[in-house]
């Protein structure tokens, strides 16, 4: 069972890839009912806020864990050079990592404006 550098970042990459589209796709859908809740339910920014963090959490210890199943897989099954799996390994998760925590700030800085918003016409009918 002999087989090239190449063949196996190929394997890594496909597989990297597939795990970055889910953690994507993942995060799209959570962003998602998030802005629907904050939508619905003002009062509860702090609440989501944290939900958003938890989230994040789940997500980034999901993708090491897949990570790591994957190093471990390849390794074994296709007998890959580690260094090379360990370097794709590693700008797989800064990449996913870099996305997930750039969408939370995108979601956390869009739900203080539409908060902003909210109080400030709440307001505006008051006066």
């Amino acid at each position: 069972m002999s087989s090239s550098s190449s063949q196996v970042v190929v394997v890594v990459v496909v597989i990297a890839t597939v795990v970055i589209v889910v953690v994507v796709l993942a995060t799209v859908v959570v962003v998602v009912v998030i802005v629907v809740v904050v939508v619905l339910l003002v009062v509860l920014v702090v609440l989501v806020v944290i939900v958003v963090v938890l989230v994040v959490l789940v997500v980034i210890v999901v993708v090491v864990v897949v990570v790591v199943v994957v190093v471990v897989v390849v390794v074994v099954v296709v007998e890959a050079e580690v260094v090379v799996v360990i370097i794709v390994v590693v700008v797989v998760v800064v990449v996913v990592v870099v996305v997930v925590v750039v969408v939370v700030v995108v979601v956390v800085v869009g739900i203080v404006l539409v908060e902003a918003v909210i109080v400030k016409e709440q307001l505006r009918k008051i006066l």
